[in-house]
């Protein structure tokens, strides 16, 4: 009796359950290919309205008996939009999965709860596409569309890599159809998608799989079983068509041109590809800037690196910047001579190294590396000046860095002091000034070179030794003065003293402004305590907004309690009502 009882309310509950699919189904047809359309934008909106997404879904199951193109177009497009920006982070929650810890936090494990049921409505989603693509029946622009959704996802869905899950159950979703050999799909795939070389490699890496899977099962036979009543195991004849259908794809596949140079190759994932190489060069740059830390202090012989290091120097850039310190430490610590290493280090000094990344380490090692006493004249000449010329362009930051760098060769050169305020240089190499010794005016010379206003020293040159340093002047540091960031012209004051007299002056710390920026300069403005503030002074205290030197020839005085402006030049009178648009002014002065 009790299990009588128990089926029927099992039946009753089946019934019950589906009258409600049915009802469901019944609403959902009833929707407008606009409110349809709403739901998909109410999903790309908010989380909050996730609850679309299994509604959106059923539009696009196939086979189904209310099965709609329009419908499903419009769902597809939706869904498409929706899942593209989140397939990173899909495939890489599978693989957190399985490493999660069991005493994760309750926001964590919510979270992987989401991810999984993402994945399994995206699996949802691929499985529909699949089944519309591959079904002969269904609309053919609808498939050309699913087509074209696959391929895209087949594109982006792997962080810039070729997904080759998603493309194996494409192709393994066509090999089991009932397609013909002439069917649209195919044709689309051919004449589109096989002349990407890397949608032909994975073509034939997925195919071989597949075929593999066709083998008949051996095993089966020993056990006296039949190949149709074997489990797992394939009738002759389906096997026949994906075999028929393998080798129509395969005849599809055009031949690959020898001629064409393998970079040519054109790539269906090629702007991933680009990206690709874009982080491995970054990920080459970081080993790089960190060679001299992680990789030289653990070498016997690390002089096996100066090719390497010299080559990289040699490039220029990012890249020079990155390798200095390796090569300046294989100089200075292991004996390497590079003769051409102040001229690359003398090209690097360009506007955008005020910018570049690694920004902080090359001016500290720029300062390390002209300290050496035993420097040409020339050589440290040529740095200061070409430092004092970029200070006219680069950011306030820059300027600190670069009065550090000039304060530091003055004190360690005493012989480039003349730099400081220099007379002008002739062709000839003699000192001159604007009056001659017998007092006669020499401005109007006609040689260019002694005329004032001329620096002989050429900027555009890359040779330190011909750029004419030691025949020009730090005009470009005394501009600072008058700099519009207070602290360089605060800062520009430490080169008024005499750096000849080393017990008076020390070295400024170069490190201190490397890292420096808008925000740290404005941070430290802001931190800054100041003893003196400027206000306005007055000997009396204003009785007037105005003075009447702020209106030359015009007197004011009240006449029945409105101003009056009295034209001292014609005697006339201005009131309010003649002139409207002064009377605003007037209003607020009071009688003189």
């Amino acid at each position: 009796m009790a299990s009588s009882n128990s089926m029927t309310m099992m039946k009753s509950s089946q019934q019950q359950m589906m009258m409600m699919k049915k009802r469901k189904r019944k609403k959902e047809q009833q929707l407008s290919l606009g409110e349809l359309k709403t739901l998909g934008e109410q999903l790309l909106s908010s989380r909050s309205h996730i609850n679309n997404l299994p509604r959106l879904l059923n539009f696009i199951k196939h086979p189904r008996e209310d099965f709609h193109p329009a419908y499903a177009l419009e769902s597809l497009l939706s869904l498409q939009s929706f899942f593209t920006p989140l397939l990173p982070d899909l495939s890489a929650s599978r693989s957190r999965s399985s490493s999660s810890s069991s005493d994760a936090s309750t926001t964590a494990a919510a979270h992987l709860i989401y991810s999984t049921w993402l994945r399994s409505k995206f699996d949802d989603f691929l499985q529909s596409l699949f089944s519309i693509s591959t079904s002969a029946l269904s609309d053919p622009t609808l498939r050309e569309v699913v087509l074209e959704t696959i391929m895209e996802f087949v594109k982006v869905a792997n962080a810039g890599n070729f997904h080759s899950s998603i493309f194996h159950r494409f192709l393994h979703a066509i090999v089991h159809s009932t397609l013909g050999v002439g069917d649209i799909l195919l044709q689309l795939l051919a004449s589109k998608y096989f002349k990407y070389i890397d949608v032909r490699y994975f073509t034939y890496i997925s195919l071989e799989k597949i075929a593999r899977t066709l083998e008949p099962d051996d095993s089966a036979d020993d056990k006296g079983a039949t190949s149709e009543s074997a489990a797992g195991n394939r009738s002759r004849a389906s096997m026949e068509v994906c075999i028929r259908m393998i080798y129509h794809l395969l005849s599809r596949i055009p031949p690959l041109e020898v001629s064409v140079v393998e970079s040519n190759y054109e790539m269906w994932s090629c702007v991933d590809a680009e990206d690709k190489q874009q982080k491995l060069r970054l990920h080459d740059r970081k080993v790089l800037a960190t060679l001299h830390q992680a990789v030289i202090p653990h070498l016997s012989n690390p002089i096996m690196l100066c090719d390497f290091l010299t080559r990289s120097y040699d490039i220029g850039g990012v890249v020079s910047v990155m390798a200095l310190s390796s090569l300046y430490i294989l100089m200075t610590q292991h004996g390497l001579e590079y003769p051409n290493f102040y001229e690359k280090l003398y090209a690097l000094l360009e506007p955008a190294i005020f910018m570049a990344k690694y920004r902080a380490k090359f001016f500290e090692l720029i300062d390390s590396c002209l300290k050496s006493p035993l420097l040409p004249a020339y050589l440290a000449a040529a740095f200061c000046k070409k430092l004092s010329r970029l200070a006219l362009s680069v950011p306030p930051s820059g300027a600190l860095i670069i009065i550090a760098l000039v304060h530091n060769l003055l004190r360690r050169h005493p012989s480039i002091n003349f730099l400081v305020h220099q007379g002008y240089v002739n062709e000839t190499g003699k000192v001159t000034s604007a009056t001659d010794k017998s007092g006669v005016d020499r401005t109007d010379d006609t040689d260019s070179a002694n005329k004032q206003g001329i620096d002989q020293f050429d900027d555009e040159q890359s040779d330190p030794m011909k750029t004419n340093a030691m025949r020009s002047s730090l005009w470009e540091i005394d501009t600072l003065r008058h700099h519009y960031c207070p602290p360089v012209s605060r800062f520009v004051l430490s080169l008024e003293s005499d750096l000849t007299i080393r017990a008076k002056t020390s070295e400024v710390a170069v490190q201190d402004f490397s890292s420096g920026s808008y925000a740290t300069i404005f941070g430290e403005e802001i931190r800054r305590r100041v003893k003196q503030v400027p206000l306005a002074f007055y000997k009396s205290t204003p009785t007037s907004l105005f003075s009447e030197s702020d209106f030359p020839g015009w007197t004011f005085d009240l006449n029945d309690g409105e101003p009056v402006a009295v034209n001292d030049e014609n005697g006339t009178l201005d009131t309010p009502k003649e002139h409207d648009h002064i009377s605003v002014k007037r209003q607020c002065l009071v009688p003189v």
